[in-house]
């Protein structure tokens, strides 16, 4: 068995605050920390479930928040930014994965279940697909659905947690942390790396391929930029079209035309 784990920051157990995710504030180190325990969490139940192979990609900011010699020895890391339009899932195209599990993920831009929401990044108020709320979850997921292969576990904060219940009922979720207005209430960062290695042993241990991803036949893509500069700008890609100062739309049937554009959206 060969497992992919896309890995984010801002469902990491405890997290609250954009100080606690960028390079330049000390806050950051601890929770960088954390993210790498939960990660390695996941490559030991992994381990534990018979995989062979465990690729993670870094999928926060720059892509290098990992610290690679607190990682299983067994693992390899993807670090930075190849360019390729699958992003936070670059790499899954290099290699035959049979399984996908996401660790530190957050709710979709203009949801208010995270501090922290936010999809790709702040210059857009909200994306939608096929007239709900994008998530980076969401458009991982379909990533790994367009290729076939099941996407069995995620973590993060609880609303992520739920949308992946409704759109993957065999998926298996640990919830790191509640939103309450701005703040936040975590369980303890240990008690979360221990549900996080025993979920991925359970869901990989059974039928994780019951974790298919229900495909869209057609895709309608909406970005609401913050900025009409932006928004005009973009709408030249080809098939955009600007509906408002503000909306920049593209319909297609395949889900490698709306990763192809996000590569160049913003």
């Amino acid at each position: 068995m060969n497992v992919f784990i896309s890995s984010d920051i801002e469902g990491t157990c405890g997290i609250n605050h954009w100080d606690e995710t960028h390079h330049d504030h000390p806050d950051v180190k601890y929770f960088m920390k954390q993210m790498t325990r939960e990660i390695s969490a996941a490559c030991n139940g992994a381990k534990t479930a018979g995989a062979n192979e465990i690729l993670i990609k870094d999928g926060h900011g720059g892509g290098r928040n990992v610290l690679p010699d607190e990682l299983p020895r067994e693992v390899r890391l993807f670090r930075s930014w190849s360019g390729h339009p699958y992003h936070m899932m670059a790499g899954l195209e290099l290699g035959k994965y049979d399984a996908v599990l996401f660790t530190g993920y957050h709710s979709c831009a203009g949801s208010g279940n995270s501090p922290l929401s936010h999809t790709k990044n702040g210059k857009n108020e909200y994306m939608l697909l096929n007239g709900e709320r994008l998530s980076e979850f969401r458009m991982n997921a379909y990533t790994a659905g367009m290729l076939g292969i099941p996407v069995c576990f995620i973590s993060g904060d609880k609303g992520i947690c739920e949308e992946a219940k409704k759109l993957i009922p065999n998926i298996h979720t640990v919830e790191t942390q509640e939103c309450v207005g701005g703040a936040t209430i975590a369980i303890h960062p240990d008690e979360a790396v221990e549900l996080i290695e025993k979920e991925v042993r359970e869901v990989l241990s059974g039928d994780y391929k019951s974790c298919k991803v229900p495909m869209p036949e057609e895709f309608d893509f909406v970005i609401r930029y913050r900025e009409h500069t932006l928004a005009y700008q973009k709408s030249f890609y080809p098939g955009c079209t600007l509906e408002d100062s503000k909306n920049v739309r593209l319909k297609t049937k395949n889900y490698m035309d709306i990763l192809r554009f996000l590569e160049f959206a913003f």
